[in-house]
């Protein structure tokens, strides 16, 4: 298996997975220019590809819809636009060689879900865009090869920034992002011996730098066979096999 973050944040998110024969998108937020120019970079046909997974309705997520119009999509919501198969959280579905299972997020609108994403070889694990993930489902996300998983906000560098504080609350609530410390613990009682890689995902610009994101995950995660690296709203982060 083998995966791209071509965009991570709150202007644009977008995610490739490929398999032996099976191609995913997962969100397909950013502008249309950055999109193209990074599947291009990637020598991927964006319209060939087996589905379009969708997460959530925001904007930053599903802004390039228009792209996939030749493609089957996924999502946890109906589309005005096109035809879609609606997922449900704990569905588990097959699309070529992956099988995928979606899990329930706490986010602030709507349904929203995270994916699965398993063939006979690895295990991926996408969960972006939550306030709060419940210890009952870490059995399902666990001892996965590769994690993209979200580390938004450091806490106090938040409570510091200009933000308004309506913004502030809704970012810290259970129905907003993960921030740094409880990203790392989440992701420090899931690993396993498979775990291979983990990137963290959706950091916000001004609340947290890469720096804060990593150094929260090292200290919970001391293992040198693990890679931790961080994602980026413009710049392409290559992962897996």
């Amino acid at each position: 298996m083998h995966f791209y973050v071509l965009a991570s944040g709150s202007k644009g998110n977008c995610c490739v997975v490929i398999g032996n024969t099976t191609k995913l998108v997962i969100d397909c937020g950013s502008t249309k220019h950055y999109l193209l120019e990074s599947f291009k970079a990637i020598d991927l046909d964006y319209q060939k590809v087996d589905a379009l997974l969708l997460t959530h309705s925001h904007s930053d997520h599903i802004s390039q819809l228009k792209l996939f119009n030749q493609c089957l999509v996924y999502a946890p919501f109906k589309l005005d636009s096109k035809e879609c198969i609606e997922v449900i959280p704990f569905e588990t579905f097959q699309i070529g060689e992956f099988m995928i299972k979606t899990i329930p997020l706490s986010h602030d609108i709507g349904i929203t879900v995270g994916y699965i994403i398993q063939n006979d070889e690895n295990k991926f694990v996408y969960i972006t865009d939550t306030g709060y993930f419940k210890r009952d489902y870490y059995t399902i996300i666990n001892n996965a090869d590769y994690y993209v998983f979200e580390s938004n906000h450091d806490i106090p560098m938040l409570m510091k920034s200009q933000r308004p504080y309506q913004l502030k609350q809704r970012i810290i609530s259970d129905s907003g992002h993960l921030d740094n410390e409880t990203s790392a613990d989440i992701l420090a009682n899931v690993i396993g011996n498979n775990t291979k890689e983990i990137i963290l995902a959706h950091l916000s610009e001004a609340a947290n730098t890469p720096q804060l994101a990593l150094d929260s995950a090292r200290n919970r995660i001391n293992d040198p066979n693990i890679s931790i690296r961080v994602a980026y709203q413009y710049k392409i982060i290559e992962g897996g096999q």
